[in-house]
């Protein structure tokens, strides 16, 4: 099971603690579409690394958990991601082992202030305060071994992806169509540094998984105090969040 520094009470034996949170920008449907939005090109260097952000571990929550908007945010909006947790410490991970040091996988949704992230990515840093203040994560990890027959020979899980508010579909797409695989982004995370147990590596948002990609005209608008947001992946569950 996950245990998250957010928790109040300790571990359990055999929990994991979920103890850092890197998050990818994997999908190329969604850079793409959100970047057209902003009338801008895709960006070449994307294809080049699997790039990702720090948000922080300290703010992720579990199902069920309510969800407030941080100050200033007039567009709340949810993300629907997979994600990895590190079962085994590794350094400098070579592809072919990425394997060996995952433990299994999860549903994150990474809530997004876009608002208070346009601001401050116009600085070219970030994002830091339209990210770190919510980011739900389960209903629990599925191991890995329970998915194998669900990995292609490149190193992508066939899984279908839902979002639904308020019971309304909004976003289906699958994890197939990441760019990166997950041996790119465990190598990638693990260069020069150590990955330890518990550290959480997200995929980033799936084609048509928030509603910054949909657009806020298409969906009945940002998230707002009542709604229900459940993200659903293929073998993984549902995980369900109330915005207050």
């Amino acid at each position: 099971m996950l245990h998250f520094l957010s928790d109040s009470n300790p571990p359990q034996k055999g929990d994991l603690t979920i103890v850092s949170f890197r998050d990818f920008y994997a999908f190329e449907q969604h850079v793409k579409t959100c970047r057209a939005k902003r009338g801008l090109d895709m960006i070449p260097q994307w294809y080049d690394q699997p790039v990702f952000y720090f948000s922080n571990a300290q703010s992720i929550v579990g199902d069920g958990a309510s969800i407030t908007a941080p100050q200033g945010c007039e567009e709340l909006d949810y993300e629907l991601e997979l994600g990895i947790v590190i079962g085994k410490t590794g350094r400098n991970i070579a592809p072919e082992n990425a394997w060996e040091h995952i433990a299994g996988f999860t549903i994150i949704n990474d809530f997004s202030a876009r608002d208070l992230q346009r601001q401050e990515m116009a600085v070219g840093l970030g994002p830091s305060k339209g990210k770190d203040f919510a980011t739900a994560v389960g209903p629990k990890l599925i191991p890995l071994s329970d998915l194998r027959d669900r990995i292609d020979s490149e190193g992508r899980i066939d899984l279908s992806m839902t979002a639904t508010v308020n019971g309304k579909v909004l976003s289906q797409g699958n994890a197939k169509t990441m760019y990166f695989t997950w041996p790119q982004i465990v190598a990638h995370a693990s260069r020069d540094v150590t990955l330890v147990e518990g550290e959480l590596l997200g995929s980033g948002t799936v084609g048509t998984g928030c509603i910054l990609e949909l657009g806020p005209e298409n969906t009945g608008g940002w998230l707002k105090p009542g709604d229900v947001i459940e993200l659903t992946i293929e073998e993984l569950g549902t995980l369900k969040n109330t915005i207050i």
